[in-house]
């Protein structure tokens, strides 16, 4: 998270008003209903776990067991598992 100068960002009015509340200090300002973005969305990790997870679910079909799979793709068999029942 980046932060912007208030002082350039900001109407000098609307400035002033937010200064009698936290001069000087550090406030988080919430995005509007509905802005807020899902987790990975501003970046391809999201579609990567997907197709990893699809990947995983394929394997075991074709008979890989969960600690192969574990070790292959370096994450506990309780994360195999999970990703497992997820694609059902």
């Amino acid at each position: 998270m980046g932060y912007k100068n208030g002082g350039v960002l900001l109407p000098a009015e609307l400035l002033r008003q937010v200064q009698r509340y936290v001069d000087g200090e550090s406030i988080y300002i919430p995005r509007r209903a509905g802005g807020k973005k899902k987790w990975g969305e501003k970046t391809a990790l999201r579609a990567q776990l997907a197709q990893r997870d699809a990947e995983i679910r394929q394997k075991h079909e074709d008979g890989m067991s969960v600690k192969q799979l574990s070790e292959t793709y370096y994450i506990s068999p309780q994360r195999i598992y999970k990703i497992l029942s997820d694609g059902n």
